[in-house]
Order: C-alpha cells, then structure tokens, then sequence
C-alpha cells in the first residue's frame, strides 16, 4: 500500500471484472452479445465527421435522451444517461443511498453494489436468495435507507414479473427502490412502465448486453424527474460530459433497428435454452436463466477443476471464488459453434 493513498482507499476491496484474456480463446465470461451491433452503427461510426470531435459533446446527450425515450415510451425528461450503467449505478449510490437507515441488497447480486457501498461509506444489509436462488422481494420491503437489485439478477438469472415488482413498490414509497435491468432484454419483464406510478423508482438499463456495444460504454435511467434531476446533480458535480459525441451517435443507431435487436435477442435465449438442455444431459444442475448466461453445477466435478479445464481446452467462462458460488460456473451465451465447442470441452473433460 502506497504511503499517498487517502486512508479511505486503503480500504476499498475493487470490483474485479471478467478476464479481457489477450490470447485467442472461445469467450465466454463476461456476458457480452456474441452478435455485431446493428449496421446502422457501424455507417454512424465510419460517417461521424472527424471535425466535430474538436467540439465539447451536448452536456444534456438530448438527443440520445430522446431516442431512448420514443423506443421506451417515456417522456425525454424521464431519461438519464451516463458513460456505462456501472457510471449511473455509481451516480444513484452517491445521489439517492447515503441514507442513516442501510442500504438492502440481495445477498447474491452484482458484486459492484457492496463496492459502492464501500467507496461512499453507505451502511449496507444483505438478504439471502430463497431456497430456488431467487430474490425475495417481499424482505426487501423491510425498513431501510434504499432497496437495490438486479432484475432479472445476477449471477442467477432469475427474474421476477413487473406485478411481483408493482407490490414491493406498493409497500415501500419513501424510499428509492433501483431496479438494475442489465439483463432484462433476454426474457425479463421491465419495470419501466411503473415510473409514472412510483415516483420512487428508478431503473437502470444497458447498452453493453442486447445492443452489442459492451466497448463503447453507454448506460441509461429512467424514472421521476425529480430522480432524474437528483442523477443530474450528481453528475454535473464530477463529469459534465460522460456520453462523447461518437458513443451518442452509436447508440442512437442501435436504438433505431428494432428488427436487428430483436433477431440477436432471439437468436442468444434459442442458443440459451439450447445450451441449458445439453449441459443437463451432461449432469448438470443449470438455474433457470432469464438472461444471457447460464449459472451451473456439476453434480460430481469439482467446478474450478471444470474451469480449469476448460481453459486448457481454449474455453473461457468464469468461475467465483466465494462461498456461495465457488460450487457454480457461470457461461456466457456466444454463438452456436462457441457452444457446441463448450458442450464438446465439456464432453472430454467428464469422461
């Protein structure tokens, strides 16, 4: 530890991403779209007049505001945007959590969440999953400073209905509740059309998984305007412009191909379930997955000698070394060759 840190950083344990490996390997680890974007982005990117990079970019990204608006049926003002989700959950952390109460939070979720926490000094509570590893919304109504969590939840996969989401907000209206929708275009159920209902909610969504820009870093909320222009302040007190011109220009191209979306959309939850039938086969216990990835268990093998092996086999998928998941490989969905090569791996190393 360097002798120049702030004691607080001293403290902090990161976030630790998935593995970017530089050597050529079948990637399945950090859940990105196995898909190019749209074409419209790529004739975005190689049109975007190099002049116009000389320019600050719109502080207010109005116009990617507004496209997300008409595709998501919200009013412009509903809209935030920021450089990645993980920019505007860590803008909502510091915006809406830094409460007296803790914070609640499931005790299996996106590891990002106690991270924040830690970086804002939030007092946080975690809540276990239920016996079938879903989240229980219904603890999550207890008193607190906040509610966040993953819908549908990572790294499960499971996903609850809006009605199931409708009754928590009924039961908790005096505080934020984050509903993180990274994953909710792979067979979830957004909570987006509550926003007019409950001025409390506040749902975040990316442009990394089911838009295929993971490497351009595009994120969104939506919510209350009085939500919104809490985000705002936040924002414009670190970063006045997170969204460059060429990313905004990407995404709105993204946004305006609804066929393209929605083939890749179809295409990754066919593989999906395609993927899940064949590892059961192979004697595995797969969760029910409402996302692009897969959480499974072996019922004999060891899951880091899996990882292991697979890795010597030219396969990357990840493995958690934590208590409660050190059992599990979580599998990123790619494409129907990447899996078939998976299921081959798999194959050999359990014979």
């Amino acid at each position: 530890m360097s002798k120049f840190w702030s004691p607080e950083v001293r403290e902090l344990t990161p976030y630790v991403p998935g593995e970017q490996p530089r050597q050529r390997l079948v990637k399945l680890n950090t859940n990105e779209n196995p898909y190019p974007p749209a074409p419209g982005v790529e004739r975005a990117l190689r049109e975007f007049p190099a002049a116009h990079l000389r320019r600050y970019p719109d502080p207010e990204s109005w116009a990617l505001r507004e496209a997300l608006a008409r595709e998501h049926g919200v009013d412009v003002d509903q809209v935030f945007v920021g450089n990645g989700s993980d920019e505007v959950l860590a803008l909502a952390f510091q915006a809406f959590f830094r409460q007296s109460r803790p914070l609640l939070m499931p005790a299996i979720s996106y590891s990002f969440y106690p991270v924040y926490c830690r970086l804002y000094d939030i007092s946080y509570r975690t809540l276990a999953l239920d016996d079938h590893w879903q989240v229980p919304l219904d603890a999550l109504s207890a008193d607190s400073g906040g509610v966040v969590f993953a819908n549908p939840n990572a790294p499960t996969g499971h996903g609850h209905p809006r009605s199931a989401i409708a009754r928590l907000l009924e039961q908790v209206s005096e505080r934020v509740v984050l509903v993180d929708e990274a994953y909710v275009d792979f067979g979830g159920e957004s909570a987006v059309p509550l926003i007019d209902i409950h001025p409390n909610l506040l749902v975040v969504g990316t442009f990394s998984k089911s838009r295929s820009l993971a490497g351009l870093r595009l994120g969104y909320a939506f919510g209350s305007r009085e939500l919104i222009e809490g985000l705002e302040r936040v924002k414009d007190s670190f970063n006045s412009y997170p969204i460059d011109s060429l990313a905004s220009a990407a995404g709105i191209a993204a946004l305006a191909d609804r066929g393209h979306f929605e083939a890749c959309r179809e295409r990754v939850i066919a593989t999906r379930e395609r993927t899940r039938r064949r590892l059961d086969e192979l004697g595995f216990e797969v969760l029910p997955s409402q996302t692009n990835f897969l959480l499974a268990r072996h019922h004999d093998l060891d899951a880091g000698e899996l990882f292991g092996g697979l890795r010597e086999r030219g396969i990357l998928v990840r493995h958690f070394n934590s208590e409660a998941l050190r059992d599990f490989l979580r599998i990123s969905i790619g494409t129907d060759d990447e899996m078939d090569s998976l299921i081959e791996a798999l194959e050999a190393i359990c014979r």
